[in-house]
């Protein structure tokens, strides 16, 4: 599958595993507009055209769509996952029984869509915190089902990925925080340090913080990142200071591009963005069908 060392790849399995769910779904027992409209020997050619400028990303879904609906279709990809492209480029072509290219055509086009779409708009985060040291991240807001795909195409925006589900690290939110220190008989920093001798030495530990005044007591806990939750720019500045690299100091909270460079330069490392993924509408690529391709 495609995908640069960068970027990462997609496996063949998990892609062809969602495609034919997504197939099967739309086409539960047949298309039974194309099987009653178009002769079963016609052939179409089309066009994947951008009708906008952004980032690619689902590339391979929308391959995987057209051949799973019938191997015999014929698909030349133009550009790679992670390029950028403009109004009017054609990003791959199709070729094949009509009937087929238009039972898949609507699955490809959401998948590269809604890929393309956070693609796109990580590409606008990145380059609007350029030159800090702050990286973007996505979160777990993502489409149940789909969040191989979504942090994919994050990736290929330029953005980096944050714990892919519960089971790769311990992030200790405010409500984790209120039950481990309910009963009153362990203050935060104590609680904390019994966490860290639980866990094994390749854990990482990020505890999320929403006032300034509980920095000191995680700190103090030796936990690998503070999470800072919608803190003012202000109280970004202090924090990291505070901090002094003694952790990795994270921003987050609701996080839009006109306000992302000034978080960066608080100096914070990481910005996460739930937007990427639960935001990000569908970019608008169409299938356009060559004059005279349907025969």
């Amino acid at each position: 599958m495609s995908g640069s060392p960068e970027i990462g790849s997609l496996s063949r399995r998990a892609v062809e595993e969602t495609v034919r769910h997504a197939l099967a779904e739309d086409a539960p027992w047949g298309d039974l507009t194309s099987e009653t409209l178009i002769p079963v020997d016609a052939s179409l050619t089309g066009s994947l055209v951008a009708r906008e400028s952004g980032v690619l990303s689902g590339i391979d879904l929308f391959s995987a769509a057209m051949k799973l609906a019938d191997e015999e279709t014929q698909i030349e990809v133009k550009l790679p996952d992670g390029a950028q492209f403009e109004r009017g480029d054609v990003l791959a072509t199709v070729s094949g029984a009509a009937r087929s290219v238009l039972t898949a055509e609507r699955v490809a086009l959401n998948f590269v869509q809604r890929m393309s779409g956070i693609a796109t708009m990580t590409a606008q985060f990145v380059a609007a915190v350029a030159g800090t040291r702050a990286r973007i991240v996505d979160t777990r807001k993502t489409t149940p089902g789909l969040r191989l795909f979504e942090r994919y195409a994050v990736r290929c925006g330029g953005g980096r990925n944050h714990r892919y589900s519960l089971s790769d690290a311990v992030l200790a939110k405010d409500n984790h925080l209120a039950v481990l220190t309910s009963n009153g008989k362990r203050d935060l920093t104590e609680a904390l340090r019994e966490v860290r001798k639980r866990l094994p030495h390749t854990a990482h530990l990020e505890v999320e913080v929403d006032r300034p005044d509980q920095i000191a007591a995680v700190l103090s806990a030796g936990v690998d990142t503070i999470m800072l939750d919608n803190f003012s720019l202000e109280e970004m500045r202090a924090a990291v200071e505070q901090i002094a690299g003694r952790a990795l100091v994270e921003a987050s909270g609701s996080v839009k591009l006109d306000a992302v460079r000034a978080i960066a330069e608080t100096g914070v490392d990481i910005i996460s963005v739930g937007a990427l993924t639960h935001s990000a509408r569908g970019l608008d690529l169409g299938l356009d069908a060559q004059a005279g391709a349907i025969r």
